[in-house]
Formats: structure tokens, sequence, C-alpha cells
């Protein structure tokens, strides 16, 4: 009889395995390589970009995520995409001829364990990836962290912070635009309706009259998006911000740059 059992136990567990392998949810990549970059062959990173990411996260709707590139001048583009997220491209950076930026750094939301795709476009027409694993769940749908009216306030007010670089001949800089960036799948808890989603999906970033990135991005960066980069100073005496919505808001700032100490 126990022989018996044991037999029915061992069947139960392997139809179990099997439905949980059927269940298992396919690799989006190859599809997401052929909606965002349109097919075009991607080969290791080779150096060219490395992606800093946490392996846990411990705030699915602020995790942190840090591209950086090992030869700027050879950089064009670089793209962030969080594979299994309703809208994976959280950000794509075109950078200026003579940025010189070797990093970039943003705050995105993770809505399920998921790997997280870090692709360089270099001025050769070549795509470069690095590809880290992140745990994390939920940070899509996590309600705003700030109160409705407070957060509509102070919508598309911007901060400038100025950073001392350790790269000789480099600068760093941060840029922090305050809007709820509401992903369309977090629920008011009081009226048990979604919010309509409400984020920026455009920021152009300038130093004097020369570009140092456009980003496009969408649902997948956090609230109150935050930028901190690197940059080759020009001489230039401002840092100017333009932020478009998916509303039609437009927000703008400019700030005096800092004489070099």
């Amino acid at each position: 009889m126990s022989g018996t059992r044991t037999a029915l136990a061992a069947a139960l567990l392997a139809v179990a395995f099997s439905t949980y392998a059927v269940a298992e949810p396919a690799d989006p990549w190859p599809s997401l390589v052929t909606d965002i970059f349109h097919g075009r062959e991607i080969a290791p990173a080779d150096g060219t970009i490395s992606l800093d990411a946490p392996k846990r996260a411990e705030d699915a709707a602020i995790v942190p995520m840090t591209m950086r590139f090992s030869d700027p001048a050879k950089v064009k583009a670089a793209t962030l995409v969080i594979d299994q997220n309703p809208m994976p491209m959280a950000a794509s950076f075109a950078l200026g001829d003579k940025s010189g930026v070797d990093f970039i750094e943003t705050r995105v939301r993770v809505n399920s364990y998921t790997n997280v795709h870090a692709v360089a476009e270099t001025r050769d027409g070549k795509l470069h990836s690095e590809m880290k694993f992140v745990k994390a769940s939920g940070g899509c749908s996590a309600p705003a962290g700030k109160d409705p009216d407070e957060a509509l306030a102070n919508m598309g007010k911007m901060k400038y912070r100025e950073f001392r670089s350790a790269v000789a001949g480099q600068r760093e800089a941060q840029i922090m635009i305050r809007h709820p960036n509401n992903s369309g799948m977090q629920m008011d808890q009081i009226t048990r309706a979604y919010t309509p989603a409400h984020y920026i999906d455009a920021v152009e970033v300038w130093q004097g009259d020369e570009l140092i990135f456009k980003m496009e991005g969408g649902i997948s960066l956090s609230e109150d998006p935050n930028f901190r980069f690197s940059y080759a100073p020009n001489g230039a005496k401002t840092m100017r911000v333009v932020a478009h919505d998916n509303k039609g808001g437009v927000y703008k700032g400019e700030w005096p740059i800092a004489e070099p100490s």
C-alpha cells in the first residue's frame, strides 16, 4: 500500500512540476528586441556599457539604476529596459555629441522579478547590452508616496545640484523633477478607481546651447523623476532643463553653473 502511495505522490509531483513549467512566463526579451530595437543584432556589453542594479530592491517603486560607459565618446544613446514591466522601456537617452557623459543614474519602478537590460548604441551604429536580474514586485501599482493635492501643487518644480567628479575634466550634476508619474495602475483607496496615467515622457538637459542628453521615458520611471549624470564642461554659465509629460505639461528650469573650485 505504501508503495502505491509513494508512486501516486511521485506522479502528482511530476504533474505539478509539469504544470509549473507550462505556466512559467516566456522570456519577453526577443520580442522587446524586435519592438524597441527593430530586431537589430545586440552584442554583449564588452565593456562598452555596464549596469549597476540591486539584486533585491528595498522599495520596488524607487529602484536605483545606473548605466556607465567606459568610453563616452563612443556612445550615441543608451536605453534601460525592464523586461517584465507593463511598459518595459523605462528610459532612452540620446547623448549630445560632445556631452562626455560617462554615467547616468535614475530611479525606476519594478513590477515583478525581472531581467533588466542596459543597451548602448555606439556611434558606428552597433548595439551592446548588459543584463542584471532584479528581485522586486508591485512597483508599478504601489500607491503614490505624496498627497495628491501636494503633488499637484508642486508639479513641475525642479531642483539642481552639482557635485565634484572623481574623473579629471568631468563635472557631475543632478536634476530632480517634482511629478507624480502616475502609472495608471495605482488604485485610489477611497474611490477604488484607478488614477489615470500621468507621467514625464521627455526631458532635455542643456549646458548653455550644447545638449547633454534627451530622454524619452514612461510609467516605469519612479515618482519625482531624478537624474544624476556626469558631463564634460564646455565653459557655459547655465544648465537648463525642459521636461514634458503625456498630458501636454511643459516644465522648465535654469540654473547658474558654479565655477570649478
